[in-house]
């Protein structure tokens, strides 16, 4: 068995799980998992294993910090990227998140387009877009993931899918 690849798999499998049923990822899954590669790359490669998933964890989760500052991301997202980075180091951290957010797009017009919204939200994205412009780089007090009332995507899948994506190109 291959830990560093079955371990985060297995990891987004059960926050897309717990995210579709409640709408929250645990804190115990990503810090629990955080810690347990931290400890499986210490035990692999000793000291610099452990600098290496730390600089995972942190590239991933400085990755999506802006979205969760501009309240369009939750911070169960960004600690479950932050998690599968310390799995898979900070090159294929940015990765992760890249192919995270490729997939986010269509799966969120997806989502859109299966409830009717699709109009919606694309004027959404006109007005933050025209808000940022007038106002400057900052969270609209009226479209944040607190104050949505269209459908919502949970983030935990298009996450999944960058990390298949990622763990494929490796």
């Amino acid at each position: 068995m291959n830990l560093p690849v079955v371990a985060p798999l297995v990891v987004a499998a059960i926050a897309c799980l717990t995210d579709l049923r409640t709408r929250r990822i645990p804190n115990v899954l990503t810090f629990g998992s955080a810690a347990g590669a931290c400890g499986f790359h210490l035990a692999d490669r000793g000291i610099g294993g452990l600098g290496w998933a730390a600089a995972g964890w942190l590239v991933a989760g400085l990755m999506f910090l802006p979205l969760f500052a501009l309240r369009g991301l939750g911070g169960g997202d960004v600690k479950l990227l932050a998690a599968l980075g310390a799995w898979v180091g900070p090159g294929a951290a940015v990765w992760l998140a890249i192919w995270s957010a490729v997939a986010g797009g269509p799966l969120a017009i997806a989502v859109a387009l299966s409830r009717g919204y699709l109009g919606r939200a694309l004027l959404n994205v006109w007005g933050i877009l025209t808000f940022w412009r007038v106002a400057g780089l900052r969270p609209h007090p009226a479209l944040t993931l607190e104050s949505a009332v269209g459908p919502r995507l949970p983030y935990s899948i298009p996450i999944a899918v960058g990390l298949m994506v990622t763990l494929w190109l490796q």
